[in-house]
């Protein structure tokens, strides 16, 4: 679990009845990130799909292995790898750059933590011919 205690909020804190801030924490799952990062891609016009990691990847963790994106969170800044498969047709600077700027807009804006870097991995150009039978 990420702790967000040290990433500032925007919300004004829960009162109690005597006035005083009402102090807690707050946590974000691990999968979360995860989630954020895959759907963020996943909406950038000319991904066609995540793909699983590669065999050499780091899969001491084994989470968002199958989903194509690995998400590490240090000192509450984010690393984040996409395994993407393209469409065809798409410059591939082009829908790298455009799903790099989706995931870190959203993780910065949803979660608040600073996202050091997106590294997007191109595993393969979809066949959406052979994809449709």
């Amino acid at each position: 679990m990420t702790n967000l205690d040290d990433v500032p909020q925007t919300t004004e804190p829960e009162m109690s009845e005597g006035g005083a801030p009402r102090l807690g924490q707050t946590t974000i799952a691990h999968e979360v990130l995860l989630t954020i990062a895959r759907l963020s891609a996943l909406q950038t016009p000319g991904v066609a799909r995540t793909s699983p990691l590669p065999d050499g990847v780091d899969r001491i963790f084994k989470r968002g292995i199958e989903d194509g994106v690995r998400v590490e969170v240090r000192d509450q800044s984010v690393w984040v790898d996409l395994y993407l498969v393209l469409k065809p047709g798409y410059n591939l600077r082009e829908v790298s750059r455009a799903a790099q700027s989706a995931v870190r807009r959203a993780i910065e804006e949803m979660v608040g933590m600073d996202v050091v870097s997106v590294n997007i991995h191109v595993e393969d150009i979809a066949d959406l011919e052979k994809e449709r039978h």
